[in-house]
């Protein structure tokens, strides 16, 4: 039986049976999540996913309706892990999902991975007022703990050979992220931007890369989360339940 500590509750995961603890003293899953375990490109069957700053773990659980692959999630906040460990007990994946408490930039593994996964902090900077008000708000928020160039780098490393990597970021660190991509050997190959409305810029972007894949990006038809009335796009519920295959694709695909 799994024990909920105070404060904390139990969330669904859009469009599965999924359940996720969360608390409103920490950082809680948010959309940006769930579109780029919608997003990446997986091995349907037998494989491994490492998905790091993993927080409470809804990516790894989204990516188990997608794969049958072993996944590790790796975060630095033992809290955040705790939640992640009960909530796989919850829904009974302890055989394929498991999770590491580290600092990526110490993580030692022995092995590498068809599929490396983050949603990294977001922001460059903090105020000491920030770090004050919720610690782990921060943290996940912000490159206190690891930077940009960190996650590149290290997802570099514990990817396989032509195996993919994929983030979740902010447009306006885009030109930062595919230097660094490429820098670190990961070739950017896709790129979906999404927007808030219609009418609105982009505030978030996902993209995909091979390790040593050969030169060329497709960009991907944009996603639009609210329609003019403030309500969800169904373009965007069906990704983000799951409903579309749209999103979808397989690591078995030939890699270029």
């Amino acid at each position: 039986m799994v024990t909920l500590l105070e404060g904390e509750r139990t969330d669904y995961i859009a469009g599965t049976d999924l359940k996720v603890i969360q608390s409103s003293e920490v950082f809680s899953f948010s959309i940006d999540a769930v579109l780029l375990a919608r997003f990446v490109r997986v091995p349907i069957q037998k494989g491994s996913i490492l998905d790091l700053c993993t927080g409470n773990g809804v990516i790894p659980f989204l990516l188990t309706t997608r794969s049958k692959a072993t996944i590790v999630g790796v975060d630095i906040q033992e809290r955040l892990v705790h939640m992640a460990a009960r909530s796989n007990q919850l829904n009974q994946l302890t055989d394929r999902v498991s999770f590491i408490v580290s600092d990526i930039k110490e993580l030692e593994l022995n092995q590498s991975f068809d599929v490396v996964t983050c949603n990294p902090p977001y922001f460059q900077t903090v105020s000491e007022k920030e770090i004050n008000q919720n610690v782990h708000l921060a943290i996940a928020r912000h490159e206190i703990h690891c930077t940009l160039e960190d996650v590149v780098r290290l997802s570099s490393k514990y990817v396989k050979q032509k195996g993919k990597v994929a983030f979740v970021h902010r447009p306006e660190r885009l030109t930062d992220l595919m230097t660094m991509m490429r820098e670190y050997r990961v070739e950017p190959k896709r790129i979906q931007f999404i927007h808030p409305k219609p009418e609105k810029e982009a505030n978030m972007v996902l993209i995909e890369g091979i390790k040593d894949g050969s030169p060329g990006v497709n960009c991907l038809p944009p996603i639009v989360v609210y329609k003019a009335d403030g309500t969800y796009s169904e373009q965007f519920l069906e990704i983000y339940e799951g409903r579309t295959t749209r999103q979808e694709g397989s690591i078995n695909e030939a890699a270029k």
